[in-house]
């Protein structure tokens, strides 16, 4: 395990966090952003594997899969 893979992670499980409240609060961000935000995290996630971080590739995973849980909810806001 190198060093930066644990950086990574850190602040990735940081993020994760942080969202918790939007995810189950009242408010959520727009759905455009929720998706670009969660497609660029996962496009990280892959560069983090390709590179043997596995770390830091599964808390990018698991952010991009909580953007991608707020654009489901904002679809699901916006339909009811």
């Amino acid at each position: 395990m190198i060093w930066q893979d644990v950086v990574l992670m850190s602040g990735g499980f940081g993020f994760f966090v942080a969202l918790l409240p939007s995810v189950f609060g009242k408010h959520k961000p727009e759905r455009l952003s929720s998706i670009i935000t969660g497609s660029i995290l996962l496009a990280y996630g892959i560069v983090y594997a390709t590179l043997d971080l596995w770390l830091a590739f599964t808390s990018t995973i698991l952010v991009s899969i909580m953007w991608f849980i707020l654009a489901i909810q904002v679809s699901g806001i916006k339909e009811a």
